[in-house]
């Protein structure tokens, strides 16, 4: 069966009509038009990875950044949460794992740009969205234009920008961009005020973003000063129900940018002043695709690579022009001096979540082990470095017929094209939903027509035509370009179907190797090379990262008698008081990772009476690192489990 496109219309690219953009000291500059992003005067696609520094071991930073930049990664960004730096009034803390400075250098070191998400509320799971205690309990409204609450937040912006004063792009710095507040969607001149206010501090950036979801019709935003930047997520962990929920929307083409997932409680049926986001002044963005999600107690979903990887793709597919993911590293949630720091029930927060695990099973999870995500996203990425600045000027253009997230027989389809060249995406993947084949697919668009293809099974893939390669035209190739080494250009072979390539001429000046798609997955592009496995250069050396998170053995001892009354306890009685079992543990190494099995309800580890682990049971053995508890005295606790929570498995 054929299958072909709308009729591609280009867009009219609107040039300087936004108050964004600025140079740095080689002249070079980062500019924002109507459909893409331009550095150096070219277009540009980058990838945005989030790790919360206040979440990880400073002394490891540096390595975990160069694991991401093997990933693909190429800007880091990162939540600053004011509890985390000003828990007790007036008492600033920027030293250790919250020394932004030093993140800010270290990310530098590894080559990647830096976007700051300064708040002054963030959410990110965090207790008050962020917000200290102290603040909360202030006699003026937050997140409004009271003078009151503007001092506070001058104080806390005035207090960022000391730290990295020296270290923004224009100063030939990292720091490209930073988000003012989080998923306020009816505060226009609110988002203005703390523009403006950042602006005259000092932070002087290309990029200032704000999130463009929570309402039907878009966030009201500053039209001129901000450009908004949206997510997506496979499940929604925030669902007040533990029910199934309907097959996600987010893996289907379409270029609509909001979505009704994030913070679906918040957001409003109708607007009623018609407001509507005009999204055609603004290049499509991300910041929170769902490379993972953090469990709640009542919902936990595990995500696995395909569910970020197609999503992602399909994503793209529909326009993508930044690529951030949310979170692409997770983390260990610090604990205060005064309470812990996660989101709770007990905050007026309507979920419960883990008091220190911030794992959110993504590409690179809590102690920086890598997942299926990170091989799978890489793909994506390593064709985004080499040809990012042809794909991004290209526009989506749909299928004649739009197909619904519960149809499981009509191929899902659409491409990119500058009405020359582009390329077709496929995506044959439903999370949670087996999709049916689609047998005898002839792809045709107005410049070429695709051999027949069968598309089975769990794939999701992209196909070039009309692909400049060296001077050589591609005309037409059923593999996935991955990218260029010297004269040599890798492809994927797409699980199912033949890779094939026609040429306008044959070339012979380069060089065309089609790996398998389980290489593909392990392929690396570093320093100019092809490797294979989860390696990433650090300091001019490869390594590798699969060394670090070997399985090692405990002894796991059950005990009969608690040694000491949990100081976390409230975490092991949620929805009710729960049998408790404990368990002595001991390893005879600090390397590699542990594996602790369930069933249970809740996990906690103490070591010498102190709380360092936790994890709420989701069907997968629990990992940690054996570093933890060696030469300390180490317990295990676990809670009953019931039948009061969402899972897959």
């Amino acid at each position: 069966m054929q299958y072909t496109f709308q009729e591609y219309i280009p867009s009219a690219i609107l040039r300087n009509h936004l108050k964004l953009g600025g140079s740095n000291p080689a002249g070079e500059r980062i500019d924002i038009t109507s459909l893409y992003l331009e550095r150096g005067g070219k277009p540009w696609l980058p990838v945005m990875g989030e790790f919360h520094f206040s979440r990880y071991n400073c002394d490891d930073w540096y390595k975990e950044l160069c694991k991401m930049k093997a990933g693909g990664v190429t800007t880091v960004a990162s939540y600053l949460f004011w509890i985390h730096h000003e828990e007790i009034e007036g008492q600033i803390d920027f030293s250790g794992d919250r020394d932004v400075r030093h993140f800010v250098l270290a990310a530098q070191r590894a080559g990647l740009d830096v976007v700051l998400r300064i708040g002054p509320w963030a959410h990110g799971e965090c207790r008050n969205g962020g917000f200290p205690d102290w603040l909360q309990h202030k006699p003026y409204p937050l997140r409004q234009n009271s003078p009151e609450y503007l001092a506070q937040v001058r104080h806390w912006y005035t207090a960022i920008y000391e730290q990295v004063c020296d270290l923004f792009y224009k100063d030939d710095g990292p720091i490209v961009g930073v988000q003012i507040e989080n998923e306020l969607p009816n505060d226009a001149n609110h988002l203005l005020t703390l523009t403006l206010m950042a602006r005259e501090i000092g932070y002087d950036v290309p990029l200032i973003t704000v999130t463009g979801w929570n309402n039907r019709f878009g966030a009201r935003i500053p039209l001129e000063e901000v450009f908004p930047v949206f997510g997506a997520y496979c499940d929604a962990p925030w669902d007040s129900h533990i029910q199934k929920r309907p097959p996600s929307s987010h893996y289907v083409f379409n270029p609509n940018r909001n979505t009704d997932d994030i913070g679906n409680d918040l957001i409003l049926p109708v607007d009623e002043d018609g407001w509507s986001l005009p999204y055609h002044r603004y290049p499509f963005a991300t910041c929170e695709l769902g490379a993972g999600l953090q469990v709640t107690h009542h919902r936990r979903p595990v995500v696995s690579g395909m569910d970020a990887y197609a999503m992602s793709l399909t994503k793209l597919g529909s326009g993508n022009n930044l690529v951030g993911y949310y979170m692409y590293h997770g983390g260990t949630n610090p604990i205060g001096k005064l309470s812990t720091f996660q989101e709770s029930k007990a905050t007026g927060y309507p979920n419960d979540l883990p008091i220190r695990s911030y794992d959110f099973h993504t590409a690179l999870g809590e102690y920086g082990q890598p997942r299926d995500q990170y091989g799978l996203l890489n793909m994506l990425h390593m064709f985004l470095a080499e040809w990012g600045a042809d794909l991004a000027p290209m526009e989506y253009v749909a299928s004649p017929q739009a197909v619904q997230p519960s149809d499981t027989r009509s191929l899902r389809y659409c491409m990119r094209t500058n009405g020359e060249s582009g390329f077709v995406f496929i995506n044959h993947y439903q999370r949670l939903l087996p999709l049916e084949d689609v047998l005898d697919v002839v792809i045709k668009t107005p410049q070429v027509t695709f051999p027949a293809m069968d598309i089975k099974g769990d794939v999701s893939f992209f196909l070039p035509f009309n692909m400049n390669l060296a001077g050589n035209r591609l005309i037409w190739a059923t593999a996935q370009p991955l990218c260029r080494v010297d004269d040599t250009y890798y492809f994927a072979a797409i699980p199912g179907i033949e890779p094939q390539y026609k040429w306008a001429q044959q070339p012979e000046n380069i060089r065309i190797i089609t790996l398998s798609w389980e290489d593909a997955r392990r392929a690396r592009k570093l320093a100019g090379k092809l490797y294979f496995g989860n390696v990433y250069e650090m300091d001019g050396q490869i390594l590798n990262m699969d060394e670090d998170y070997q399985l090692t053995d405990v002894t796991i001892t059950p005990l009969s008698q608690p040694p000491f009354d949990p100081p976390y306890g409230e975490e092991l009685a949620f929805n009710g008081p729960r049998a408790l079992n404990w368990y002595q543990l001991h390893v005879d190494s600090a390397t590699g990772m542990i594996a602790i099995p369930g069933p249970y309800d809740v996990g906690q580890i103490y070591a010498d009476g102190q709380l360092v682990a936790d994890q709420f049971y989701h069907g997968e053995d629990w990992l940690v690192p054996a570093r933890l508890l060696w030469g300390k005295t180490a317990y295990l606790v676990t809670s009953e489990i019931k039948n009061d929570f969402y899972r897959e498995f």
